[in-house]
């Protein structure tokens, strides 16, 4: 008496003597879909960085291939081609040196922006309030100069640049050209120069913006007489 083990080992022997079973192609295409998704069989596939590095880097082979193929001597060409090419940039680099600014005087001091005296001292403490140091020192530079204009002590001159406004105003203000020299420096420095501006550097020309308020301009007539008195001074002492 056969049992159902035995009943299917029998099914199982007839369909081994007959023809063998045959499945459509788009099921036999769904069943492997859905059985090749199944996460066992991607526990070991590479992360989305790897597989992009991996594209990357074929890329780069593919690139190479190319050039190398157009390059006369293949892959040994192309490389004494790059290194041609770098010897070249490296010459050039040791002749010319590294790029440099323009000279500190070249820019003008102003942009096309028109603003008052007051406007850029008040620009100078709200950037002062912040830390800002390199915009604080600019914009109290450009107070300076904008009220010696507006006391006419300067000619208002589209252009001018900070060393040109503090060797003119020295000539009308001659007790503070040593001063204004120096904040014609430190403004060229922050501006041009590529150097950051102190604290210190801030108010030592925010000072010199008060003082200059408080000085008094030497006339011509008056330097002129003034200078001869001090001639006449040195002639009568030798």
């Amino acid at each position: 008496m056969l049992r159902a083990g035995d009943t299917s080992v029998l099914s199982l022997a007839r369909s081994a003597d007959g023809p063998p079973l045959t499945i459509p192609r788009d099921p036999a295409r769904e069943a492997a879909r859905r059985e090749l998704s199944k996460r066992m069989y991607h526990e070991n596939d590479p992360s989305w960085f790897q597989r992009a590095l991996n594209a990357f880097w074929d890329w780069v082979d593919k690139l190479f291939n190319t050039a190398s193929s157009a390059t006369p001597g293949g892959p040994l060409g192309l490389v004494v081609v790059i290194a041609a090419v770098l010897l070249v940039v490296g010459a050039l680099w040791w002749r010319l040196g590294t790029p440099s600014r323009g000279p500190a005087s070249s820019a003008a001091l102003f942009d096309d922006r028109p603003r008052s005296a007051a406007d850029h001292r008040a620009a100078a403490e709200a950037h002062a309030a912040q830390g800002h140091w390199n915009q604080a020192v600019q914009e109290r530079m450009r107070a300076i100069v904008r009220s010696l204009e507006e006391r006419t002590l300067l000619d208002i001159r589209p252009g001018r640049t900070a060393d040109e406004a503090a060797a003119e105003a020295g000539r009308a203000l001659p007790s503070h050209t040593d001063r204004l020299g120096s904040a014609a420096r430190d403004f060229d420095d922050v501006t041009y120069g590529g150097r950051a501006a102190t604290e210190q550097s801030y108010h030592r020309i925010a000072e010199l913006d008060r003082d200059l308020e408080r000085t008094k301009p030497v006339l011509a007539a008056s330097a002129s007489s003034h200078s001869a008195a001090h001639n006449a001074r040195q002639g009568a002492a030798e």
